[in-house]
């Protein structure tokens, strides 16, 4: 009986344990496909960055924990710091800042003597800019730019465009801004560019990220003033950086024969790798803007009423100055 029983059962399929559906080719090329629209419409319209900047304040947290074994670290180095190297530098930094104190004696007199002149001249006092201090907290992910990340963002009011300087001279802009840190392009990126002048000559010009830690200054002709050694300030014409802040020291002039222009490479001054801080300059008001061009619109209203009233002195003393004719001799006028 159970011989026949058996002869009776069927063999079944065993069911599959995952249910398949579309092919992982097909779903690859579909999230890349999502993933490059979503990019292009970042780029385009920017409409994730209210997105971007609550992930990044979510992941704060998460960020501040990574670098707390560097922090400790860094700290624990500083406080087991040798005592004679401690009280090398102290005794360095004195005679420096004695020195500095006699500098800013005479600077003080200068700029006093400079400021009386402008008031008689009627000329503009240039505002000293403000500025909050930062600590760098990593570097950029991308090897093919050159940004630094700032613990500073929104919440302690900083806005993009505000230029960023260390003690030795500049050293970029903050370029985007989120809730609590800020990423800094430096100026050695290619895509950043600065209005520079030379110091030895006030020859203005605009130098460009070279990529490898150098700027270039290009579109100058080759029979141009420049000389291997002269610093490069900011010139202060684009109201961003202040007129005066080092930028570069030129190290390398090359001219080419088949080409009109000369390739200008120099080294910035600022130091990035070997510095943990760094200051974020305000941006200018709108309303120094407006009294600054108040100021030199009224200047040259002056300048012109002054012209017209020469030319009105001229005229007038020619009139003055010119000899009167005689009358004629009417002795052979008829009677």
């Amino acid at each position: 009986m159970l011989k026949g029983v058996h002869q009776k059962l069927e063999t079944q399929q065993t069911p599959a344990f995952f249910v398949r559906g579309t092919s992982a080719f097909l779903r690859m090329v579909f999230f890349c496909a999502l993933s490059i629209t979503i990019m292009a419409i970042d780029a385009r319209l920017n409409y994730l960055s209210q997105v971007r900047q609550a992930f990044i304040a979510a992941l704060h947290p998460l960020e501040v924990a990574a670098n707390a074994p560097g922090a400790w670290y860094r700290d624990t180095k500083k406080y087991f710091s040798a005592h004679n190297k401690l009280v090398q530098e102290n005794y360095i930094l004195k005679q420096q800042a004695f020195e500095h104190q006699v500098a800013l004696q005479r600077f003080n007199t200068i700029q006093a003597e400079n400021e009386h002149l402008r008031g008689l001249l009627n000329g503009n006092i240039p505002n000293q800019p403000k500025g909050m201090l930062g600590e760098i907290s990593h570097m950029g992910r991308d090897p093919f730019t050159h940004i630094v990340v700032v613990n500073r963002g929104n919440q302690h009011k900083i806005k993009a465009g505000q230029a960023v300087v260390d003690s030795k001279g500049v050293i970029g802009q903050v370029t985007r801004v989120y809730p609590f840190t800020s990423e800094v392009t430096l100026i050695t990126d290619k895509e950043l560019s600065i209005p520079i002048q030379i110091e030895r000559n006030q020859l203005r010009a605009i130098a460009f990220g070279g990529g490898n830690n150098t700027l270039d200054i290009p579109y100058l002709p080759t029979n141009v003033d420049i000389k291997v050694g002269d610093k490069l300030v900011t010139s202060g014409i684009d109201g961003i950086y202040p007129a005066g802040l080092a930028v570069a020291t030129v190290t390398k002039i090359e001219q080419n024969p088949e080409s009109p222009f000369a390739k200008i490479i120099s080294t910035p001054v600022a130091e990035v790798t070997n510095h943990l801080q760094l200051l974020l300059l305000d941006l200018p008001d709108a309303k120094e803007a407006e009294i600054k061009l108040t100021s030199e619109t009224s200047e040259t209203k002056d300048s012109e009423l002054k012209k017209e009233n020469l030319k009105l002195n001229k005229t007038n003393t020619q009139t003055i100055t010119k000899p009167k004719t005689k009358p004629k001799d009417n002795a052979n006028a008829p009677h």
